[in-house]
C-alpha cells in the first residue's frame, strides 16, 4: 500500500474554503490543512468535530478553586492564623470577602496554565519536535491542502487543478 499524498497549494484563502468545500463535497479525504494564518470556518468546512478544550478549562477552573480554599483554609485558619486588620482568624466564612481576589487568580492560574499543556499534548507538540510543515510557503503567504491518494491520482490532479490550485504536487510520505 502506497501513502501517496497530494500536495494542492492555494495563493487565497477563499479560493481554498471553495476548494475544501468541493472536496469534502466529492468525498475526498483532507488529511490537514496548513494556513499561515487562522481561516475562519475551516474547521467546520473540513467537517470537524468542535473540541472539547471548553470543559478541560472549567475542570481546570474548579481545581484551581478547590486548591485556593483548601491552601487559604488551612494556612490561614488552622495553621497559622494572624490578627489582619480585625478580622477574626477563626472561621473561613467570615473571612470569605478577602479570599474571593485569591479564590480567582487561582482559578485562572490553574486554568490558564494547565490550558497550555493540555493543548501541547493534544497538539503534540513536544519539546524539540521537528516541524512537520510540508512547504515552507505555508508560513508566509501560501496555503497548502493534503489529501489521501488511493488509486485515482491522475483524476485527483485534475480536480485541484479544477478548483483554483497554483500548484498540485503528489508526494509519497513516510
Amino acid at each position: 500500500m502506497s501513502n501517496k499524498v497530494i500536495y494542492a497549494i492555494y495563493n487565497d484563502d477563499d479560493i481554498l474554503m471553495d476548494a475544501v468545500k468541493k472536496t469534502r463535497a466529492a468525498h475526498h479525504h483532507i488529511e490537514e490543512v496548513f494556513t499561515p494564518f487562522p481561516v475562519h470556518g475551516l474547521d467546520k468546512a473540513m467537517g470537524l468535530a468542535p473540541t472539547r478544550l471548553a470543559i478541560c478549562a472549567f475542570l481546570y477552573g474548579c481545581v484551581g478553586i478547590s486548591v485556593a480554599t483548601t491552601m487559604m483554609s488551612y494556612i490561614m485558619i488552622h495553621d497559622w492564623p494572624q490578627d489582619i486588620g480585625g478580622k477574626p482568624s477563626f472561621s473561613f466564612i467570615q473571612n470569605m470577602p478577602s479570599f474571593v481576589p485569591i479564590m480567582f487568580e487561582m482559578t485562572v492560574f490553574f486554568a490558564a496554565h494547565l490550558m497550555v499543556i493540555t493543548f501541547y499534548m493534544r497538539s503534540r507538540l513536544w519539546p524539540f519536535k521537528q516541524a512537520e510543515n510540508p512547504d515552507v510557503r505555508t508560513t508566509d503567504d501560501h496555503f497548502l491542502m493534503e489529501v489521501a491518494v488511493k488509486d485515482n491520482e491522475a483524476e485527483l490532479v485534475a480536480f485541484f487543478e479544477g478548483t483554483g490550485a497554483v500548484e498540485v504536487k503528489v508526494i509519497e510520505k513516510n
